[in-house]
């Protein structure tokens, strides 16, 4: 998640101080991917220090504005037009467990899988509630009506239920090839003791012969 652009994003449209920073980034994303102010002053530490924002004064109660510099908003269109890569994917806590579960002796790998489908349904059933409630007009609490910040969180939404389906179908096909795997060692094992009660037979005849 880029704060650092997010936060760019919210200062083209005029100087503000964190703790508005953090209310309209997290209005505009439903509060998925809440900030605390901390990040928020340390990544204005760091936008200030790269030349991106500058301080813009402050106000009768002592908040610290901070407004965009040219550098910035070329920094903020630079980041709009380009692409977000796919070449370096970021981490993914599901596909790690599950890869460390596999080579792991004594993982109940099934168990972790049907465990994580369970709570992904369940995720996937919420996120369908808050959609219909906001195609429904329903405002969400905290929130600023705006008709903009509705389109942004319906956005929000659609790409968390667009995720979590994939992640159910991922699960799904993680447990088939589980089973797959299952019964080719199943096989295997079955065709070596085959092979080892014919051995000794071809052993007796040989001395016999």
């Amino acid at each position: 998640m880029s704060i650092r652009h997010g936060l760019l994003a919210l200062l083209d449209q005029g100087p503000r101080y964190g703790y508005q920073l953090r209310t309209e980034f997290e209005a505009r994303t439903g509060a998925t991917w809440p900030l605390n102010v901390g990040q928020v002053y340390t990544t204005l530490s760091r936008l200030e220090r790269d030349g991106l924002v500058e301080a813009a004064g402050e106000d009768e109660e002592g908040h610290q504005f901070y407004a965009v510099t040219d550098a910035g908003r070329a920094e903020l269109r630079a980041w709009f037009d380009t692409p977000v890569p796919r070449t370096n994917p970021p981490r993914d806590e599901l596909a790690i467990k599950l890869a460390m579960a596999v080579t792991v002796p004594g993982v109940d790998v099934s168990g972790v899988v049907q465990g994580q489908r369970r709570h992904s349904i369940k995720a996937l059933q919420d996120y369908t509630r808050l959609k219909g409630r906001a195609l429904a007009g329903e405002t969400r609490p905290g929130a600023v009506p705006s008709e903009s910040n509705e389109l942004a969180w319906l956005l929000v939404l659609d790409q968390l239920i667009f995720q979590t389906e994939a992640e159910i179908r991922w699960l799904d096909h993680c447990e088939t090839r589980l089973a797959q795997q299952a019964e080719l060692r199943q096989a295997e094992a079955a065709e070596a003791a085959r092979d080892g009660a014919a051995k000794p037979k071809r052993l007796g005849r040989r001395t016999r012969a």
